[in-house]
């Protein structure tokens, strides 16, 4: 029976950050840096990794963080340590099977988190489900574009991207986003619209 995602991330945790500098350097920081200033109040980080986003939140933030790796889990608490942040909890937890209660968080977000979580529908849903009305989910991710020539090498990348980390890059992250419900805010594309930055909102009751 081959590896889990989890267990390919487990793994993968020792050298994860380094796999990652360059794309982080050119491109990441900078999305996370933008994307994440307006975050405030009672906010949840599903799939934390190993904390990349964490210098980003502004002081006001009570942050919850979550992630399903426990190897990747121990990094991000010592980045939090370094950091020195006190308004954060970091939890071991599956985004398909969130126990916290329904319209409990003003923000969410989540970074690369999509392209790996097995039933990535499910997964949304529970964030929407514990998103209050009218908070905001943020999400910075990866996924299949509109261009035939673009796809093409992502589909090739693919490969062994899901050999490696359960990793997919041929995802419809932004189309899943509004099929679980969310209403989406804006979009805004980086990298031939390979990586999107997308806010979407929980419609009020």
């Amino acid at each position: 029976m081959g590896e889990t995602a989890r267990e390919k991330y487990n793994r993968a945790a020792r050298l994860y950050d380094l796999y990652e500098m360059p794309v982080e350097a050119l491109l990441f920081s900078k999305l996370r840096k933008g994307a994440l200033a307006s975050v405030s109040g009672r906010t949840l980080e599903v799939g934390v990794g190993t904390g990349k986003n964490l210098q980003y939140y502004p002081e006001n933030t009570n942050l919850t963080a979550i992630d399903f790796s426990s190897s990747m889990l121990r990094k991000a608490k010592k980045r939090a340590k370094l950091l020195e942040m006190e308004n954060v909890t970091m939890l071991e937890q599956d985004i398909q099977s969130l126990t916290f209660p329904e319209n409990h968080y003003d923000y969410i977000t989540a970074s690369c988190v999509f392209c790996t979580v097995p039933d990535p529908i499910l997964g949304l849903q529970n964030l929407l489900r514990v998103l209050k009305p009218g908070g905001k989910a943020i999400f910075i991710e990866h996924m299949k574009t509109d261009n035939p020539l673009i796809n093409a090498f992502l589909y090739a990348m693919n490969i062994m991207s899901t050999r490696m980390l359960g990793t997919s890059m041929i995802r419809e992250t932004d189309k899943n986003i509004r099929n679980a419900g969310f209403s989406v805010l804006s979009v805004k594309g980086y990298l031939f619209n390979v990586v999107k930055v997308i806010v979407a909102t929980k419609d009020s009751e």
